[in-house]
């Protein structure tokens, strides 16, 4: 069975074996990465994913508000930056509606320059010293800097900064709040060699601060956000994650770590009593609420004149950033191309409240996947190329369902992230290699069937049994047809003249235009034995007259045999001469055999009075016989009685007949020949000897038959020995 196996699917299954292996170090080398092919992929059934099911998201009653600097803000106030002073005032009408955490989505890295300082530098020589001391002592209740370090005072506020891979300092780096279970210059964070913070003055009066960076996927899109950034030695949290500590009343964030080789991988982040997962760089996945404006929104003016709803901002956690086109804040996001940046913020730090929200993408995730790949191809490569298309499409479709139903369920029940591109891609790719390779396979199949059954098969039949398989059935049934049988007279004594070389030469002469006309009349050849041919109408497909087709089958045996025996005398080979027998009537047609060898054939008692007809060709000295049952069923030829008989082994007696050749009723003189035979046959079923035996010896004496000569044998042995009053006609054959 193994081996039987191997022979017919060893390429199918090779080549899906290499496919499978093929995949499984792709999905080896995406994990090394992040440029890979699979890894843009997955990016995209990430989005895919997150849009379908964020309908079911959870739903929060966290308030959170972004404060826009947008279009209209820019318009009515002016452009960006505004003066310190304004921002104060904006902050100052959020923190008086309610709210209990602002936080910055920008950076002040530069000190707003004070009018009195501009003043004094620019009209040194020009102004008095009077008037120098009283602008100096102005200078300080101009100052913007002084005025919004003084609003941040007593208030829950993050400011934003960036770090970057270029090597500078601008502003003052903030104090870290992060407590680590190790080392941080030995953590797995990402690192960072520069940055660009807020300035001193305002640093010194802010309650956190927290990085802005964004961290996109190789294809630009943010799908992920890091909490955490390493500089020198210390780590710093994230926007996000700095609100979420000061509205939790935190004092620290508390970093989980585990060893690994020479490094500390980030595990998990705590912010008050809750804990959140992370991947070993300290990220996680952003759980967006949903397109841009998910959030609530107030235009930055309308803020900074107090034109806004109290009761949204109570003890709200205020954002503040931008949307304008001009300040490139706008972000790729799963959900959505023109995405404000602060917004990207806002949803990390509900999923950072709520970690329910978040998904995580386990460690063990792309073991998983490697598991899945190897077992799965191998259940594939194995199963598939014994399934039918149909079975085929149908697992293979089943499969997909079921891998992305449980890759669903991982994600909305379990919030896992497991990748999905190499696993769709096995099955997909396995079932259309087993589809295509079956495809070709079943053409060359049916080629194969072609070419071995045009020998025996009309070829209209096999196309019509290779388009319409089902109405083909190889079972046995039992259904009327129509066999012929037909032998080359003498072929024992012919075959003694020639050497095997001639009589292979002879007999393939003659099978082939003898196959050729049978199928032309769309018979079945069922098999050569020796110089016999056996052939039948009416399977493996319905065949309408097929008594009819049979015998003119035969007529066209005869002619061709004639024109054959005339050519082989040409070539110095014998002449040769046939008997044709017809029989019409109920047998077992099917695929019939051992498990060494089968055949679909004929069998039962009218396969064998075919034979028997055939054989007794000779002894009436005709070429072709049919029975009654064949001649009921051709109205429109014509047949000439020759005997009612009894063949051996069969009990009943049967009427024979001799299929008349059309062209021969052009003959008068045959006509009334044909006419005189079957008034002389009446006479003799009527046992009037002397009338009968005179029409006789008149045929033989015009045609010298041999039939006319065996019935005038007849009756002298009837007159010496008479049959009695109950006589039937029938005359018993002890040969076959």
């Amino acid at each position: 069975m193994v081996l039987n196996y191997w022979r017919r699917h060893h390429w199918v299954l090779l080549c899906s074996l290499l496919f499978s292996g093929g995949l499984v170090l792709a999905q080896l080398s995406a994990v090394y990465s992040e440029q890979s092919v699979l890894k843009r992929l997955d990016g995209l059934l990430y989005d895919s994913r997150l849009k379908l099911t964020l309908p079911y998201r959870a739903s929060t009653d966290l308030p959170v508000v972004i404060v826009d600097i947008d279009e209209k803000s820019l318009q009515q106030v002016g452009r960006w930056p505004w003066s310190r002073q304004m921002v104060a005032q904006m902050l100052e009408q959020l923190t008086a509606a309610g709210a209990s955490v602002v936080a910055f989505d920008v950076i002040f890295s530069e000190p707003e320059r004070n009018p009195v300082q501009q003043v004094l530098q620019g009209g040194k020589q020009q102004l008095s010293a009077e008037m120098t001391e009283e602008l100096q002592q102005l200078a300080p209740a101009l100052d913007a800097d002084q005025q919004f370090a003084r609003s941040l005072e007593n208030k829950d506020v993050v400011l934003g900064f960036l770090f970057q891979q270029e090597q500078l300092a601008v502003g003052q780096l903030p104090e870290s709040y992060v407590a680590m279970d190790s080392q941080a210059s030995q953590s797995s964070a990402s690192n960072f060699a520069g940055y660009v913070a807020n300035t001193a003055v305002l640093q010194q009066q802010s309650s956190g601060t927290g990085f802005i960076n964004s961290s996109p996927d190789p294809d630009g899109f943010i799908r992920q956000a890091a909490l955490l950034i390493r500089y020198q030695d210390k780590v710093y949290p994230s926007l996000a994650l700095e609100a979420a500590r000061l509205y939790a009343l935190a004092n620290e964030l508390i970093v989980e770590t585990a060893p690994l080789e020479q490094i500390n991988t980030i595990v998990g982040v705590t912010v008050g009593n809750t804990r959140i997962n992370t991947d070993l760089y300290g990220r996680v996945l952003i759980p967006y609420r949903g397109p841009a404006r998910s959030f609530p929104y107030i235009s930055a003016s309308d803020a900074l004149h107090g034109m806004v709803d109290k009761t949204l901002l109570k003890d709200a956690v205020v954002f503040v950033g931008t949307s304008a086109v001009g300040h490139a804040d706008l972000r790729s996001t799963p959900v959505g191309v023109q995405y404000p940046g602060v917004e990207v913020h806002a949803n990390v730090f509900e999923g950072l409240i709520y970690p329910e929200l978040i998904h995580s993408h386990p460690d063990w995730a792309e073991a998983l996947v490697f598991l899945f790949l190897i077992v799965l191809g191998l259940i594939m490569s194995v199963l598939f190329p014994v399934l039918g298309p149909v079975s085929l499409a149908l697992t293979g479709g089943s499969l997909l369902l079921l891998t992305l139903g449980g890759n669903l369920y991982c994600w909305q029940v379990l919030k896992l992230d497991l990748p999905l591109t190499s696993s769709l891609l096995l099955i997909l790719g396995l079932t259309l290699l087993n589809l295509i390779y079956g495809f070709f396979g079943a053409s060359r199949q049916k080629a194969r069937i072609k070419s071995i059954f045009d020998q025996y098969v009309p070829p209209a039949h096999i196309d019509e049994m290779l388009n319409h398989p089902e109405s083909v059935s190889l079972d046995g049934k039992r259904k009327e047809m129509s066999v012929l049988f037909s032998d080359i007279r003498g072929f024992t004594t012919l075959s003694e003249k020639l050497t095997a070389t001639e009589l292979k030469s002879l007999l393939n002469r003659y099978f082939s235009p003898i196959t050729k006309t049978i199928f032309e009349h769309q018979g079945t050849i069922d098999k050569y034995v020796g110089d016999m041919v056996m052939a039948f109408w009416n399977a493996p497909l319905d065949v309408k007259a097929h008594a009819e087709l049979a015998v003119k089958a035969g007529f066209s045996m005869l002619k061709i045999t004639d024109e054959l025996s005339k050519n082989f005398v040409s070539d110095g080979l014998p002449a040769i001469d046939i008997g044709v027998g017809v029989n019409t009537g109920e047998m077992n047609v099917g695929d019939m055999g051992s498990e060494y060898r089968r055949a679909y054939t004929v069998l039962g008692d009218a396969v064998n009075l075919g034979s028997r007809l055939e054989s007794l060709t000779k002894y009436y000295g005709v070429r072709f016989l049919v029975s009654q049952v064949t001649v009921q069923q051709c109205p429109t030829l014509s047949f000439r009685t020759v005997d009612k008989v009894k063949v051996k082994g069969k009990t009943e007696a049967v009427t024979i007949y001799e299929p008349i050749d059309p062209q021969q009723l052009e003959n008068p003189h045959y006509v009334a020949a044909l006419k005189q035979h079957e008034q002389a046959l009446i006479l003799y079923l009527q046992q009037h000897w002397t009338e009968a035996e005179a029409l006789w010896i008149r045929l033989q004496q015009d045609s010298g038959h041999k039939l006319y000569s065996l019935y005038l044998d007849r009756i002298n042995y009837y007159r010496q020995q008479p049959p009695g009053a109950d006589w039937d006609g029938v005359y018993t054959h002890a040969e076959k």
